[in-house]
């Protein structure tokens, strides 16, 4: 059902309706749309080209979820200070449980939002993807300071849609709510009071928050540059380059499957050894085993083995799949076969450095998001009077053995340190994940105890 009314909600949602609605424009083109709606086709496993003679391999999931898997693996995030920063600190536990999940999505569709509200005495945050909400404005550095978020109920068979707006102005972020009702599930309909829907009842028609810098929302894209639509800031999926291999690599695979399938073993009997039905047709014990000879035919029996060319299959696949990684900036052996690269412990170095990059670059785009969530929650929090003001600081730790063996960098880094090229405490925030003024205070109070 959830997935019926997401794309009820796409079907129904376009930029005319949002203007005539909102009178608002949305700044996203038709082919960013239509590359949309293909990535997140792919990713759920229904890609255009799929038939009866061609299977999926389902790279564009593996691929997305072995990036997620490499830059949130061993991830941490702590908000810490104060009282305040505790309580903030709670809100992103539910988050950073689920990560992983979303930063999979956010690589499959090219971009996850995080929106945070109050709820009762806490701030839940919902999880938008790419498919489902619509950018209206984006500032001087690609940030989206503007989008329209649906939200679709079904009540008394009658389909109820509420389009959230948010905007930064010059006063703030104006946030705006209207509620529709349709007959129709591909209709917007007209527009009603949103107390005709329950869960709505209690938000305001139109607010607008003062003193805030960014909109109350993080916007978590890939890192990728978007060559579906060069002036565009959205983000783009992961897999977006490799489309066309993807195809090449399933119909590849499907070559395989029928290569398995018609070269099966039979043997072909001669008609007069097998039983009739009623219409004088052979009766075959076996229909994948045997066939039958017609009666004209000499021999009672014929065996038939065929040859297989699975490994030339094999091998063109395998080619079909290192292009893949490449275009996806992963290592050789990501989905390829691992065998076939990776000869000496110099090629395996230079092949993770690959991955190393593009998985760098997305934990950073994912620290900047969750940055923003972290200041969305503390706006929530004071809006909402649900924790004391207090100061608080972000500390966030990447696992990067991807790039290096951690034993190596540890040596290395003490040796940094040794010299005197690298601080106790920049040591400490590496290491330990530490915040510069966790760092200082733990080095300072052991310097005390050891008589420095």
């Amino acid at each position: 059902m959830f997935e019926k009314l997401k794309e009820w909600v796409r079907k129904m949602i376009s930029k005319n309706n949002v203007k005539r609605a909102l009178g608002v424009d949305t700044v996203i083109s038709t082919q960013m749309e239509a590359a949309i709606i293909l990535w997140s086709k792919l990713y759920e496993g229904r890609p255009p080209w799929l038939c009866e003679n061609v299977k999926s391999l389902n790279l564009p999931s593996a691929i997305a979820g072995e990036l997620a898997r490499a830059v949130t693996i061993e991830m941490k995030a702590s908000v810490s200070g104060s009282g305040r920063a505790d309580f903030i600190n709670a809100q992103l536990i539910p988050v950073l449980n689920d990560i992983r999940r979303y930063t999979e999505y956010a690589c499959a569709k090219g971009a996850l939002i995080f929106k945070p509200y109050i709820d009762g005495d806490k701030i839940t945050v919902d999880y938008i993807q790419a498919d489902s909400f619509f950018p209206t404005a984006f500032d001087s550095s690609g940030r989206i300071s503007g989008a329209v978020f649906a939200d679709r109920k079904i009540q008394n068979d009658k389909f109820y849609t509420r389009l959230e707006y948010h905007c930064m102005t010059e006063n703030g972020c104006r946030i705006v709510n209207s509620a529709f009702v349709s007959d129709s599930a591909l209709d917007l309909g007209k527009e009603v009071p949103l107390g005709e829907v329950y869960e709505w009842a209690d938000l305001e028609k139109e607010v607008l928050i003062k003193g805030i810098k960014h909109p109350l929302f993080a916007y978590f894209k890939t890192p990728f540059a978007n060559t579906t639509d060069t002036l565009s800031p959205l983000g783009v999926s992961v897999y977006s380059r490799a489309v066309d291999l993807i195809e090449q690599a399933d119909r590849q695979y499907s070559r395989l499957l029928w290569e398995f399938e018609s070269g099966e073993r039979a043997l072909f009997v001669n008609e007069s050894a097998f039983k009739k039905d009623d219409d004088g047709k052979p009766i075959l014990p076996d229909i994948r085993l045997y066939r039958a000879l017609g009666f004209d035919d000499d021999n009672m029996f014929k065996d038939w083995t065929p040859t297989l060319r699975e490994k030339n299959i094999l091998n063109g696949l395998d080619n079909i799949l290192m292009k893949i990684e490449d275009v996806c900036g992963l290592a050789r052996g990501t989905v390829s076969n691992p065998q076939t690269e990776a000869k000496t412990a110099t090629e395996l170095k230079i092949m993770r450095q690959r991955s190393y990059a593009t998985v760098a670059d997305t934990q950073k785009s994912l620290r900047y998001t969750l940055e923003d969530l972290i200041y969305a929650i503390d706006v929530w929090t004071s809006l909402g009077r649900l924790a004391p003001s207090g100061s608080f600081e972000a500390a966030f730790e990447f696992d990067d053995s991807i790039a290096a063996d951690r034993q190596t960098e540890f040596s290395e880094k003490q040796q940094l340190v040794s010299n005197g090229i690298m601080q106790k405490w920049e040591f400490r925030m590496w290491y330990f994940g530490e915040t510069e003024e966790q760092a200082k205070k733990a080095v300072f109070t052991q310097g005390e105890n050891s008589g420095e």
